[in-house]
């Protein structure tokens, strides 16, 4: 008996095995070398290397690795490795002489599968989620910053579709020991940060719109360990609860409001004319007026494109902190570097390849600016090139920075000025190996406020030279 039960199964395993699918596997990565010279960006005048922390030449590899595993149309799972970024030569690394690679991580893995029956399509898991820009930078997410979270998408028609998404951005990272040295009872207690979004692209001959919003909440204990850890806190999010007074931490809401909400767009029924734009609005409610955070932000470009390139001009403005500390802060809730800002890469984070930029800050909150660039110019086959001149203020009172102080972000005063020129070069060596460069110069007139140890006080410049396969 148990010799024809065990032939039963192994016959309806091997007809389960004959009617499964195969699944196509397909990979594709990224190698970058990059190497770069620089000097300035320093807290201190005298401060010898760049920023006072790094070499004045540095030499650092990534490598990107994708993996896609292709059911059919309808069903697929990716996974996405990344190894780096490694300074050569540093131990930590794992790019010194003995010390092997230790820098392998997933950067994302998710599922993409779409509903029977149906146009739904659902992507779940690690991903990278990007909230819409047409012009100048994403204060939100940009598609390089990955979280955990469902994404769903519907296209009504050629005009009109509509994404929705649960995000967990931050969860159960609250230790058991409380920032005053006191063991809490709250350990991996309202420390998540959850957020809904929905993002309505409308397309239409010559003009493009998407206004999206987010609604988040945000745990009162989400920035009250590890406020350090860049991991963990790469923006401003939250930066105020992070240095909240005791006497005040019981008025905090369990959950904050976090609200969220853009109008981006162009138009191009005047091609080759096109105009974008950008608008951004946040707030963050804690409960105690003093931690909350409210801000915005808006941009517009326009741009002509001709046979060898496409000159623009653009302009932004950011709002910035006001002389009142028990109000809260008056600049855009951020999540970190974007690397996504078209406009000034040295100055803010906009470097596409590993770099060091950001002289000014991560983002352009805090400031305002006005630009001029030739973009896309081509005069030999396979070299382009782009040169951009940014002329960069800031919004922010200078006491209501002195006041800010304590968190560790800084920006520029009403009163200081900055000028950003560079050129980025892309040449195409072969059909999967490019060449990028960027050479940038930043000239400071920020010195007046000693009071300030978190932001440049000498010009700035670095030369960037990075070869990046890709297939």
């Amino acid at each position: 008996m148990k010799k024809i039960v065990t032939l039963m199964l192994a016959a309806a395993m091997l007809c389960g095995a004959g009617t499964a699918q195969a699944v196509d596997f397909s990979a594709k990565g990224e190698w970058v070398m990059s190497f770069e010279a620089g000097r300035g960006g320093s807290f201190d005048e005298d401060a010898y290397g760049y920023g006072g922390e790094e070499d004045n030449f540095t030499a650092r590899q990534r490598i990107r690795l994708q993996l896609d595993a292709v059911a059919s149309e309808a069903l697929s799972g990716t996974v996405y490795f990344q190894i780096g970024d490694q300074v050569w030569g540093k131990s930590e690394d794992g790019a010194a002489l003995g010390a092997d690679g230790r820098q392998v991580k997933v950067k994302q893995a998710y599922l993409d599968w779409l509903v029977p029956g149906t146009a739904l399509t659902l992507r779940m898991g690690l991903q990278g989620v990007s909230m819409p820009s047409f012009a100048g930078q994403q204060f939100s997410f940009d598609e390089d910053h990955t979280t955990a979270g469902i994404v769903a998408s519907y296209k009504f028609n050629d005009n009109v579709a509509l994404t929705g998404m649960w995000l967990r951005l931050y969860n159960d990272n609250f230790a058991d020991e409380r920032p005053d040295g006191e063991h809490g009872r709250d350990a991996g207690y309202l420390d998540n940060v959850d957020m809904l979004a929905l993002v309505l692209p409308l397309t239409f001959d010559g003009v493009n719109v998407t206004p999206w919003a987010a609604y988040g909440l945000v745990g009162r204990n989400y920035a009250m360990r590890g406020w350090d850890d860049e991991d963990l806190h790469p923006g401003n999010l939250g930066f105020l609860m992070g240095n909240v007074r005791e006497q005040d931490r019981s008025g905090l809401k369990d959950y904050s409001d976090l609200l969220l909400a853009g109008l981006t767009g162009e138009v191009t029924l005047a091609d080759p004319f096109r105009i974008a734009w950008d608008f951004q609005y946040s707030r963050l409610s804690t409960g105690k007026e003093r931690y909350d955070q409210q801000g915005w932000f808006a941009t517009l470009l326009a741009e002509y494109k001709l046979d060898w390139a496409t000159p623009g001009l653009y302009a932004w403005y950011a709002s910035g902190e006001d002389d009142d500390s028990s109000n809260g802060s008056e600049r855009m809730v951020t999540f970190g570097a974007q690397g996504g800002n078209e406009y000034a890469r040295f100055a803010f984070d906009g470097q596409e390849y590993i770099s060091r930029g950001a002289v000014l800050g991560d983002t352009m909150s805090g400031t305002w600016g006005v630009g001029v660039r030739l973009a896309d110019m081509s005069f030999l086959e396979n070299v382009k090139h782009s040169l951009r001149v940014n002329y960069i203020g800031g919004t922010n009172e200078k006491d209501g920075l002195k006041n800010m102080e304590e968190t560790g972000l800084n920006s520029l005063t009403r009163e200081e000025r900055a000028l950003e020129a560079g050129l980025t070069t892309e040449w195409k060596l072969y059909e999967n190996l490019t060449l990028h460069s960027d050479i940038a110069y930043l000239a400071l007139w920020n010195q007046n406020y000693g009071f300030r140890d978190g932001i440049s006080k000498t010009d700035a410049w670095n030369a960037n030279v990075s070869f990046a396969y890709s297939f």
